[in-house]
């Protein structure tokens, strides 16, 4: 789990996950969607999960959220998945980002397995 930065602190954690999901738009993230998980999960509050057209798109995703959080908040922890590119774990606490190459995310299927969520809508 990353520590957020003071700044952020403040920020709720639907402001974070839109935050993070103007990111990854911007590096052209594919089928972008933000699940608030709150009344169904103890461990965070959205998922915040997309897709990538390759290997090295899913890496340069996951860096572009790291790289613009990095400026705002203090490394406590690891990023999984970020050597192989076919899904990046992301935790930020309150916000857990998913980022999957296509097949992969089909295979694991969160937002089946998270069925009862409610999506939020993605303010682009």
């Amino acid at each position: 789990m990353k520590k957020v930065h003071k700044n952020f602190v403040e920020k709720s954690s639907l402001e974070l996950a839109r935050l993070l999901s103007r990111v990854a738009l911007d590096k052209k993230a594919e089928d972008l969607v933000i699940l608030d998980v709150r009344k169904i999960s103890s461990f965070t509050d959205y998922f915040v999960i997309m897709s990538g057209r390759s290997t090295r798109h899913v890496q340069g995703l996951a860096e572009a959220i790291n790289s613009e959080l990095s400026k705002k908040r203090t490394k406590d922890g690891s990023t999984e998945g970020l050597q192989e590119g076919l899904w990046v774990l992301l935790d930020f606490a309150d916000v857990v980002v998913h980022v999957f190459y296509r097949d992969e995310r089909s295979y694991y299927d969160l937002e089946g397995l998270w069925h009862d969520a409610p999506r939020v809508e993605v303010e682009e």
